[in-house]
């Protein structure tokens, strides 16, 4: 546990003294930052922030997570598998992010380019995970249900899934960063539960480099994560489930990400059976409640006004998920 707080403030010092150092070099070197694309008025201000910041807490959690589980014995091959996912998830947002904000490439890397990579660590991930014991066993809301080789399309599917649940997520300044610690928290007592120190490293150190990023991410936002720190974020928690074989608890730790990304789904599917009728104002969930919700009068929310929604939410589904498991 001591050794786990230690790799969160050393993510957490190197969040606060990176962040600045990136946003310098962005004015610097004149990048054009963050294109809006959103009919969301207060968010036409936004344009030209700094993108990207997520590289920053990533490459500290991953450093200080190697570090700290190498000098203690902890380097497990479960935390070196949940490493690998934020390494490659992240590179994939990091091409992505990179493309659009360098190469003005508007979509960056096309969805089957991003698909097929997520896929590829996926595969790795699985036979990591399956060759140091993993099993194939899935925790179907407490139930054990042996799938055999069918195991990997469920870990592909998780992986992917939740990791753009999470960059859908990532719309609103400060919103996905806390949601996720909120996510994380839930998980750091989960694996305290089961006496998994060396995970417990990696997501104490994630949870600082969050914090960190939170100080300049918070609204009005001096800087975003970008699909580099969304998409490893996500691949992180679908991870986790997956490692402390408890793969059901995502879909109500994880309510906030599955509540976005079915809003786009239900939007998408609605408009086109109905000839151009919407369910909601706009998707991701969080710009319909920006846009006035569901009440009738229509009046914009602040952007903290979601924001503490949408943590209340998650953190109260965070309860309830470990009250069913421990209580």
């Amino acid at each position: 546990m001591f050794t786990a707080i230690i790799a969160g403030i050393m993510t957490l010092l190197f969040t606060i003294f990176g962040i600045p150092a990136f946003i310098r070099f962005y004015q610097k070197a004149r990048i054009s930052g963050q294109q809006m694309h959103e009919d969301v008025k207060q968010h036409q201000a936004k344009a030209g922030t700094p993108t990207m910041g997520g590289t920053v807490f990533l490459v500290a959690s991953i450093l200080s997570s190697f570090v700290i589980g190498f000098v203690t014995g902890q380097l497990t091959s479960g935390a070196l598998s949940l490493l690998f996912i934020l390494f490659l998830y992240g590179l994939v947002g990091f091409l992505d992010d990179f493309l659009k904000v360098f190469r003005r490439i508007n979509e960056g890397l096309n969805p089957k380019q991003k698909l097929f990579l997520q896929l590829v660590g996926g595969v790795v991930f699985y036979f990591l995970f399956d060759r140091h014991g993993g099993g194939d066993m899935l925790n179907f809301f407490g139930f054990p249900l042996q799938l055999g080789f069918l195991y990997i399309f469920f870990v592909l599917f998780w992986l992917v899934g939740f990791s753009n649940a999470v960059n859908l997520t990532d719309g609103i300044d400060g919103l996905a960063s806390i949601s996720v610690v909120i996510s994380l928290v839930a998980y750091a007592v989960i694996a305290m539960e089961q006496k998994r120190f060396d995970l417990l490293i990696v997501i104490f150190s994630m949870i600082g480099g969050l914090l960190g990023f939170f100080g300049f991410n918070h609204k009005p936002a001096k800087i975003f994560m970008g699909d580099v720190g969304s998409l490893a974020l996500g691949g992180m928690l679908a991870a986790l489930s997956i490692a402390l074989h408890q793969e059901w608890t995502l879909l109500l730790i994880g309510i906030v990400y599955v509540c976005e990304t079915a809003s786009v789904m239900l939007q998408v599917s609605y408009f086109k059976l109905t000839g151009g009728k919407r369910i909601f104002r706009m998707t991701p969930l969080h710009h319909h409640f920006e846009l006035g919700g569901f009440s009738g009068h229509g009046k914009e929310w602040s952007e903290w006004k979601v924001d503490l929604l949408f943590w209340g939410v998650g953190l109260f589904a965070s309860l309830i998920t470990l009250a069913i498991l421990y209580l």
